[in-house]
């Protein structure tokens, strides 16, 4: 389990690293259950993050999902 604290730091250092991150991504990879949440607080703190909907399948082959990506301002 980590903190709040840990998981925006690890959505940051994410899309510094990358420039999306994904709300599936940021489930299965980073073990963020909540990513929306942690990306809000990102805001709040004054953190560029913008949101582009996109349709992706959870699973290979899976059902079609409407998903969040996250996108820092000005890329990388």
């Amino acid at each position: 389990m980590t903190t709040a604290t840990q998981q925006r730091a690890a959505i940051l250092d994410h899309l510094s690293r990358y420039g999306t991150l994904t709300t599936l991504e940021a489930r299965s990879g980073l073990d963020i259950m909540h990513p929306a949440a942690r990306v809000m607080e990102l805001r709040q703190q004054g953190k560029q993050i913008d949101t582009v909907w996109t349709v992706e399948a959870a699973h290979q082959g899976g059902k079609l999902h409407r998903i969040a990506r996250y996108v820092m301002a000005g890329g990388k």
